[in-house]
């Protein structure tokens, strides 16, 4: 391997961008050397902003170019799969986004195939890289709360809905696109396993929509008992309009933890009518924007150290299988097991 790690993106979408911009600049020991993504037009327009050595539209020849040494897969999730596996067999480092992939056997495909050929394999829940949340764990594990009895964690997002995202029997709705690094966080915080989950949804901003896609969702609650005792409490919601709000509180036994806020900063203005306005968050591509930075830091260290990735394939799995089981819950109505590794 050269000096430093020569990277390709694989996804060069709204997300795989911010990728690319970290690669570009703000990586140590990295370079990002080629890009791939299927739409000429994507790829066109990310070479314009940051011009790489190699472009391509078909990952397989990203697979047998020699002069790049891993991969960051920002792609739809039901590519992820082949693509990383792919890349395992031509080792490659592999970084890849949420949610992991379709199933939990293709999750096992991927940590099997990256295990067989010697490469890392680190999964995209920054939440664990930013600050503020990492102190979340410290606190925990520091026992400043005793033991933890119960999580609540919320993320939601100003978006509106895209067309394709109201048949949630293809896409999960707001459990998988919004609550993934939710279930990450809360499963992270407890230290344990989730056992069952019950959630509920339903659609309160779209209701034009409801005849064509009855079982559409934008608002979401899940209840989480993990092997351990402790509860979970997780709440999604798509298309909130008033800025992107993402928290999580740590209940214990001798006091509480507050991870997080919706304000864009500190300034807060009062008038005359005795009204208290602030700034909110615009995005989560603000408010995370040094955590994908340190991430991407980390995935690097893990290669040139030869450690473990500080979040693993295992991690994205048992992500999934709460998706997939809080998906379940809600089309059926019922809580619902999850399995047990």
């Amino acid at each position: 391997m050269a000096d430093n790690l020569r990277v390709c993106l694989i996804g060069c979408g709204r997300a795989g961008m911010i990728h690319a911009r970290s690669y570009a600049g703000s990586v140590r020991e990295a370079e990002l050397i080629a890009m791939c993504d299927p739409m000429e037009e994507n790829l066109r327009l990310a070479q314009e902003e940051i011009p790489v050595k190699f472009a391509y539209t078909d990952y397989r020849d990203v697979m047998a170019n020699d002069e790049i040494d891993a991969v960051v897969v920002v792609t739809p999730t039901q590519f992820h799969r082949d693509i990383v596996v792919a890349a395992a067999k031509a080792k490659k480092h592999v970084f890849c986004e949420k949610p992991m992939a379709s199933s939990a056997q293709e999750c096992d495909d991927m940590i099997a195939a990256c295990r067989e050929n010697g490469v890392k394999l680190q999964m995209g829940f920054m939440r664990r890289f930013d600050k503020s949340f990492r102190r979340g764990k410290e606190l925990i594990d520091a026992g400043a709360v005793g033991d933890v009895a119960m999580l609540k964690s919320n993320t939601y997002g100003p978006s509106e809905p895209k067309e394709w995202m109201y048949d949630v029997r293809k896409n999960q709705g707001p459990i998988g696109e919004v609550c993934s690094h939710d279930f990450d966080i809360v499963r992270w915080y407890a230290g344990a396993e989730a056992i069952s989950i019950h959630a509920i949804g339903n659609n309160t901003r779209s209701p034009q929509v409801k005849e064509r896609w009855p079982e559409y969702y934008d608002s979401c609650t899940a209840m989480i008992e993990f092997a351990n005792g402790v509860l979970g409490v997780v709440t999604g919601a798509q298309y909130v309009q008033y800025g992107y709000d993402a928290r999580t509180e740590i209940l214990g036994t001798k006091g509480i933890v507050k991870v997080g806020s919706q304000r864009a900063n500190d300034v807060e203005l009062v008038t005359s009518d005795r009204q208290i306005k602030v700034d909110s968050m615009d995005s989560w591509r603000t408010l995370f924007k040094d955590a994908y930075v340190a991430e991407a830091n980390a995935f690097v260290q893990a290669i040139n150290e030869d450690t473990e990735p500080m979040v693993t394939g295992h991690d994205g799995k048992m992500a999934l299988l709460l998706v997939n089981a809080g998906v379940q819950s809600i089309l059926e109505h019922r809580p619902v097991e999850i399995p047990a590794e």
